[in-house]
């Protein structure tokens, strides 16, 4: 989703050289499962024959963090290159686990890893067969010349059916919009189609079967022509009622969705799952102070990490260019003291593009004070990206002169409308429900009744 913060990871400078008998018994993939103070936090290490490796941290979306591996008198030790973080442990007889030991700053975890890939429940995602029908569809956006691919399901029977077009948060994302093996979209898709009403699910750009595109020119106002484009194919359609096409947005697919609406007045109906509704410097301030407490940051850190990236917004939305832009940063960076070589400082400067640049000076309530259709805007108590609480009063205030607004915070649910402990992104992994039951059918109920409206 956009709006996640981006963990930094070191990149390896060198490859050991490790002969192949060295290590042949552990090559390959390795499984398991830290307990940490902040619950339950899947590993993969991945060893090659030349004694080199790789970690992943899935829930925390670290992937490819490089390593070393050697194995001696039935031993496995794995280190990471960037860091003096690593394991040691004691190969099993049958060579399929190994029991030890994970070390990092000063503290020891105990780890077992085995050759066997867990077995990952997603209870909620659906299996064929289908009471209804599912095309594999592509068209093209006009205004880029793109090719997107897509999924189109359709109830049964001749139509016209009313339909909507989901749109995804930030990131490159697969028309199910997959994350942590859950598939939202492919469940909200799912059970619309149930009551009644075709969804168009799509490959953002860049993923699965749509083009990729000059990623210069990436961001909101592209991805909305991309949406657009969606919009127009499926009013080409005889099977698809015209007059009730709606948007289902999720996150920044939340802001792109007023955008398209505010374009198009045939748009029938909107919703907004927590989307922004604050502008977009105010939205990266609140997520980042709220994720920075909830992973137990002391205050007085809180406050000078909030110091420092408040100048570094402040420096990108100001900025009258992107040269412009990556100046202003480094001189802020060079200011507070961030090394030219800390793999930190790219991530920042990435602010200075053309999408950091719109996304700080986003106003999402200048497009909701457009929207004369009716609109369900949700958002769950525990979201620490978009907080329900600020980003959905601004959506109500702005909608405030429709009379068709229907705006609810769900009790208990993060940014993905799961039912959450704490909130935190490295829960979502570890949540087997995809979706609350109770956000489900509040979407789907709303939309099945406003799509039955001409």
């Amino acid at each position: 989703m956009r709006f996640l913060p981006r963990a930094v990871v070191a990149a390896a400078l060198f490859a050991p050289a490790i002969a192949s008998a060295q290590v042949g018994p552990i090559v390959g993939d390795w499984y398991g499962t830290l307990d940490t103070p902040r619950g339950k936090l899947p590993v993969v290490f991945h060893i090659k024959p030349d004694g080199s490796a790789t970690l992943d941290s899935p829930r925390q979306m670290v992937k490819g963090m490089a390593a070393s591996a050697t194995l001696a008198d039935g031993k496995m030790t794995l280190t990471l290159s960037a860091a003096p973080v690593g394991f040691e442990g004691t190969v099993s007889a049958d060579g399929q686990a190994v029991q030890g030991e994970w070390s990092q700053g000063g503290a020891v975890l105990p780890l077992t890893i085995s050759r066997a890939a867990p077995v990952v429940k997603r209870p909620q995602t659906p299996k064929p067969p289908f009471p209804y029908r599912a095309e594999e569809v592509s068209y093209r956006n006009p205004a880029s010349g793109l090719k997107l691919a897509a999924t189109l399901t359709l109830p049964e029977g001749p139509g016209p059916f009313p339909a909507v077009v989901l749109i995804s948060g930030s990131g490159t994302q697969d028309r199910d919009e997959t994350i942590f093996d859950h598939k939202p979209f492919l469940v909200i898709a799912d059970a619309l189609t149930r009551k009644g009403v075709a969804v168009l699910r799509v490959d953002d750009r860049g993923a699965g079967g749509s083009d990729k595109g000059d990623p210069a020119t990436a961001g909101i106002p592209a991805f909305a022509t991309d949406v657009a484009a969606g919009v127009a194919f499926l009013r080409a359609r005889g099977d698809i009622d015209p007059a009730r096409i709606g948007l289902i947005g999720h996150s920044e697919g939340g802001q792109i969705a007023p955008l398209v609406a505010a374009e198009d007045p045939r748009i029938a109906f909107l919703v907004l799952m927590a989307a922004p509704g604050v502008d977009g410097t105010a939205l990266l301030l609140a997520q980042n102070r709220a994720l920075f407490i909830a992973n137990g940051l002391p205050a007085d850190q809180v406050e000078i990490m909030m110091k420092n990236r408040a100048e570094w917004f402040q420096a990108a939305r100001d900025a009258q260019d992107v040269d412009d832009g990556r100046a202003r940063l480094n001189a802020v960076l060079d200011r507070q003291g961030l090394p030219a070589t800390s793999p930190q400082r790219a991530q920042v400067l990435a602010l200075s593009s053309a999408a950091g640049h719109y996304m700080l000076n986003a106003r999402p309530a200048d497009a909701l004070a457009k929207i004369k259709v009716p609109v369900l805007a949700i958002g769950g108590s525990k979201d620490l990206q978009v907080d329900a609480k600020t980003n959905l009063a601004a959506i109500r205030a702005a909608l405030a002169g429709d009379a068709d607004v229907t705006v609810k915070e769900l009790p208990g649910l993060n940014h993905l409308f799961q039912t959450a402990d704490t909130g935190l992104v490295v829960e979502y992994g570890q949540i087997e429900e995809t979706i609350a039951p109770v956000a489900l059918a509040t979407i789907v109920d709303w939309t099945v009744a406003h799509a039955a409206k001409k």
